[in-house]
């Protein structure tokens, strides 16, 4: 780790300790005491259980595309907390992250209550971007919508809702309709949304929030899949192809919430040329989101590893469709997976290497991923509030009882091992995005091997 990154850890961590407390009073003061960089930047905000990440990468990638200078606020991030704030595609230099967050804690009445973590980062983010003179930023809300530090902007350009799930459901509400009640906090009075798929009693709840503030909505369909790597969106304006570089069906719909999104913002006179989004598109990327590493084991061999945050149970459904659909098809590129000569459907098992934060709904991520004659590899996540990987391997065997091998590992390394050495054609390291991130800092694996 760098001087400068030490210094941003040791920065941020001052406000760890205030945790996780929604709410508007806190950045709100502390954005007008910075003279209100949020007013100078335009923003397309983007909610929801998941794909924001996704739909983020490719807003910026394109917008970038069509020549324009874009920041990009994000999380968590995997490796740097510089990863969270991007202009054009690129992380804010240590030094500039430093300056910016000096300023921010200048700025604190230490006669009011203490801004969060979250929010003195979200304060450096507007001042960053605002200086900086962006002429857009694609901004992704932190946690729920309404009371989101990121929640300060009364005229977005386009407000994005693209996907809803029960999650966060100790801070959020325990329902969908309270979830979803707390996600629709984003919208503004006539400002035009994007919304994507909801469960019904969700979408209930969004379009009656949607009518009470007369936004202008688009309900994108999925796009059309053309061949394994481009899609096609077709309203009655527009039918446009475009390559589609993030991996599984979901990405039909991410990728469609996008492209209407872009399409909304064309219609408001800004320039983004077919041309643009195609290759926008095309360039857009966003790691730890099923997608192909290798690691080198003590040995020197490599080991092929399909990476995924599937941090919630909505997320692992869709890691395990993915994996399903590769499986019976035979259709993982070697060396992942080699074609079978028969033509019936193949279904070996799978090896997972997984390590849980206590907050996430472990028993339903289980219930989601593992299947009979699956092989399980627990694992902690370091600095973060982990699951015990011995209660991991608990809940696991009792959701999946014949799982064929289930043992818990003291750290990472000892895990990645032991996976290595395991026969089954597939390995899968998934759960958390931090542990990721983790396995990306310490692990240095090599470039990405490709995939489906």
């Amino acid at each position: 780790m760098t001087t400068e990154e030490s210094q941003i850890t040791a920065c941020l961590e001052r406000f760890g300790r205030f945790g996780v407390e929604l709410g508007l009073k806190r950045i709100q003061r502390l954005l007008v005491a910075l003279g209100e960089p949020q007013r100078r930047v335009p923003i397309l905000h983007v909610a929801g259980s998941n794909g924001k990440g996704s739909v983020c990468a490719y807003l910026s990638s394109v917008l970038k595309a069509a020549g324009y200078r874009v920041g990009r606020y994000t999380s968590p991030h995997l490796v740097s907390w510089r990863e969270r704030l991007c202009i054009n595609d690129q992380p804010i230099a240590g030094a500039d992250l430093c300056h910016a967050l000096d300023r921010v804690i200048a700025a604190i009445d230490p006669d009011q209550p203490s801004p969060t973590q979250f929010e003195v980062l979200t304060a450096a983010a507007w001042l960053y971007f605002a200086e900086a003179q962006v002429d857009v930023a694609v901004i992704e809300v932190g946690l729920g919508g309404r009371l989101d530090a990121t929640n300060v902007v009364d005229m977005p350009l386009v407000s994005v809702i693209t996907s809803l799930s029960r999650e966060h459901w100790q801070r959020l509400g325990p329902t969908l309709a309270d979830i979803a009640g707390e996600k629709a906090g984003i919208l503004k009075p006539g400002r035009p949304a994007v919304v994507g798929p909801l469960p019904p009693e969700a979408e209930t709840v969004v379009k009656a929030r949607l009518d009470t503030l007369a936004c202008p909505v688009v309900w994108p369909s999925p796009a059309q899949p053309v061949g394994k790597t481009q899609a096609r969106y077709v309203t009655p304006q527009d039918d446009i192809t475009y390559p589609l570089p993030f991996l599984g069906e979901h990405q039909l719909t991410n990728s469609a919430l996008a492209v209407a999104a872009l399409l909304e913002l064309r219609r408001q006179g800004w320039r983004i040329p077919d041309g643009a989004i195609t290759e926008g598109m095309a360039a857009a990327r966003w790691p730890g989101r099923l997608q192909w590493l290798s690691w080198t084991d003590d040995t020197g061999r490599d080991h092929p590893l399909l990476l995924d945050g599937a941090h919630n149970p909505a997320a692992a459904e869709v890691l395990r469709r993915y994996v399903d659909q590769g499986l019976a098809q035979a259709d993982f590129s070697s060396p992942y997976l080699h074609s079978s000569d028969s033509p019936e459907p193949i279904s070996p098992p799978v090896a997972w290497l997984m390590g849980m934060l206590t907050t996430k709904d472990h028993r339903e991520v289980f219930e989601a991923l593992l299947r009979p004659g699956d092989r399980l590899y627990l694992v902690p996540v370091p600095e973060h509030l982990s699951a015990d990987p011995v209660d991991l391997a608990a809940i696991a065997t009792s959701v999946c009882p014949a799982l064929a091998h289930c043992q818990p590992y003291a750290d990472l390394h000892q895990g990645l091992t032991a996976l290595a050495g395991d026969a089954a054609p597939l390995k899968v390291f998934c759960g958390s995005l931090y542990l990721i991130g983790h396995f990306l800092a310490t692990e240095a694996p090599s470039q990405e091997n490709g995939g489906m």
